[in-house]
């Protein structure tokens, strides 16, 4: 006699949802010990932010120029608001498709992010450096980077988006070329204004790279329940 089949059938992990679960997992970790070390003050790694702080800050005071560039380059390039810009003309792109289940889940993806983002500022209060001769100002508390975050969760979904659209190798390793410096860069325009510490722009770093990586882990696991070829799936052909 066949033996009946169990009432509730184990959660399907589809092989895209594997690497990317382990990675917001990684990233998550070492976000919550840099929170925690931040948290509690840890004096080599407070050092680390001060020598890092004041070295730069020495270099900023003397060169006016590349001062007033990254100052472009963080409060209109790099700007999270240019950031979400960008998310907000894939979504409308996505919706335009038909894949409004995906528009759906990346508009909640970097809404998620930003609301993360403030409410770990508003809880960890942490003050951003203070300079006799600032060369910029910001505003709200330090930890993590907003900028930093922001752009992570933004060139992340966008790569997905990319990768599940089949873009040619030309076009995904240009895109892949415009986020890392994008990433890089506005991490570094932070700390050169002065406005940062190194360790708030790690933060923002890794809590991007987890909030994108349980993202498309989540919709990974959700498309192997749901089954292939659905309206979704058919708006966005060429995905791995």
């Amino acid at each position: 006699m066949r033996s009946p089949s169990p009432p509730h059938s184990p959660p399907d992990r589809t092989p895209a949802s594997v690497p990317a679960l382990r990675t917001g997992i990684v990233c998550g970790s070492l976000a919550l010990v840099l929170l925690i070390l931040v948290t509690v003050g840890w004096s080599p790694l407070m050092s680390l932010d001060r020598t890092v702080a004041d070295a730069l800050h020495r270099r900023a005071v003397t060169e006016p120029g590349l001062v007033h560039a990254n100052r472009i380059l963080t409060d209109w390039v790099w700007d999270p608001w240019t950031m979400r810009a960008l998310i907000a003309v894939a979504v409308v792109g996505l919706w335009w498709r038909g894949a409004r289940l995906l528009a759906g889940w990346v508009a909640a993806t970097s809404l998620l992010a930003t609301l993360l983002q403030q409410a770990l500022k508003a809880a960890v209060g942490r003050e951003r450096p203070r300079w006799p001769d600032p060369v910029d100002s910001a505003h709200f508390a330090a930890f993590p980077s907003g900028h930093a975050m922001t752009a992570v969760v933004s060139c992340g979904l966008l790569l997905w988006l990319l990768r599940r659209h089949g873009a040619g190798r030309r076009v995904w390793w240009a895109a892949v070329t415009v986020a890392w410096v994008s990433v890089i860069g506005v991490g570094f325009t932070r700390l050169y204004l002065g406005v940062h510490w190194l360790t708030d722009v790690l933060a923002g770093w890794l809590l991007g790279a987890a909030v994108v990586a349980f993202s498309i882990a989540g919709f990974a696991r959700y498309e192997g329940r749901r089954g292939r070829g659905g309206a979704d799936g058919a708006a966005l052909p060429g995905r791995p």
